[in-house]
């Protein structure tokens, strides 16, 4: 159908995919599958109760360390979920990063680690402000944001493709950092 809703006269290209037949055999054998399933809802916690406390930070003034110590504790885990997830996409796909399949998804993570990185910087060298620290961090988060977001829609449309086509029995699995690789 094209945008008028009048049937379309072009062949409808099909999509690979999210994974072959192979790749779902190394992604259900690797161990790191289950870390990334672990540590992805984790990140996203931190994410929340940091963002909170940045938040209260910025309203009252108060609670400095605290969410500094919330995002450095939200650094880490990003860290820990794109080193892990960077084993898991070689495991499944043979590369470190920038797999076909989640290309876009890793790009936007490199943006998550830039902005994660930026805000440590700045803490350390103490370039900016801790109001404008907090700043960045929060235009960190929304890049998170974004990327799990990223990786959620293309894992619920890889689902739905692969129960349209009654393979119910294998749902894709896949990390999110920054869902970060």
């Amino acid at each position: 159908m094209d945008r008028d809703g009048r049937a379309s006269s072009r062949p409808r290209q099909e999509r690979r995919p999210l994974y072959t037949p192979e790749e779902r055999r190394r992604r259900d054998a690797s161990p790191w599958t289950l870390v990334q399933g672990v540590l992805a809802p984790v990140q996203f916690l931190i994410c929340i109760a940091s963002a909170a406390l940045i938040l209260r930070y910025l309203a009252t003034g108060e609670g400095y360390g605290i969410a500094t110590a919330s995002i450095i504790l939200k650094t880490a885990a990003l860290l820990a979920i794109m080193v892990t997830g960077s084993i898991w996409e070689k495991e499944v796909f043979g590369v470190w990063l920038f797999a076909p399949p989640f290309f876009w998804e890793d790009v936007v993570s490199f943006l998550v680690i830039g902005l994660h990185g930026a805000y440590v910087a700045a803490l350390t060298t103490g370039a900016l402000s801790p109001s404008a620290q907090m700043g960045v961090a929060l235009a960190a988060y929304a890049a998170y944001a974004v990327n799990a977001s990223q990786f959620l829609l293309k894992l619920r449309a890889a689902r739905l493709g692969a129960q349209a086509a009654g393979d119910r029995d294998h749902e894709p699995a896949r990390p999110f950092a920054g869902a970060a690789s």
